[in-house]
């Protein structure tokens, strides 16, 4: 094996490390953290199936929600699936298409939804679909821009 070869292997590992504690933190905060109200299960099951109406809900009424509400319903739902867009086509070469990013990345989060929704922790929301979907894509864009300048 040259060097190269053996380079570019122990940074497709290292990736894959970093995938694994990405995956890990963030079924963390998505599931069990207390923080977000994730350890108290509701009876009921609670979900929206209208695109843009939390979305709307949450920039309408902003100033009586709080700003943090705001930035970790709307930024934060973007900004944690951002790693999954970026790091998926370092970890497998297979997946370095757009399309198929937005197709994984989507799928991801309907996965994430629906166990939220089959645990009662959280709430199945088709706006955290999208919102978790245009932060795979994000991602997706930084990897190719980081990638064209490196090089």
């Amino acid at each position: 094996m040259n060097n190269k070869n053996a380079n570019n292997k122990k940074i497709r590992i290292y990736w894959n490390v970093v995938f694994y504690i990405y995956i890990i933190f963030l079924s963390y905060f998505l599931f069990f953290s207390e923080r977000y109200g994730r350890i108290n299960c509701n009876e009921a099951y609670r979900y929206n199936l209208v695109f843009f109406s939390e979305i709307n809900r949450f920039i309408k009424h902003r100033r009586i929600l709080g700003i943090e509400s705001f930035v970790v319903n709307i930024i934060g739902n973007i900004l944690a699936f951002s790693p999954f867009g970026f790091i998926l086509p370092l970890i497998n070469k297979s997946v370095d298409k757009f399309y198929k990013v937005i197709i994984l990345s989507t799928l991801f989060s309907l996965t994430v939804e629906c166990l939220q929704l089959i645990f009662k922790v959280g709430i199945f929301d088709v706006d955290d679909i999208l919102l978790n979907t245009i932060g795979g894509l994000l991602g997706y864009l930084a990897y190719k821009i980081l990638r064209r300048k490196l090089v």
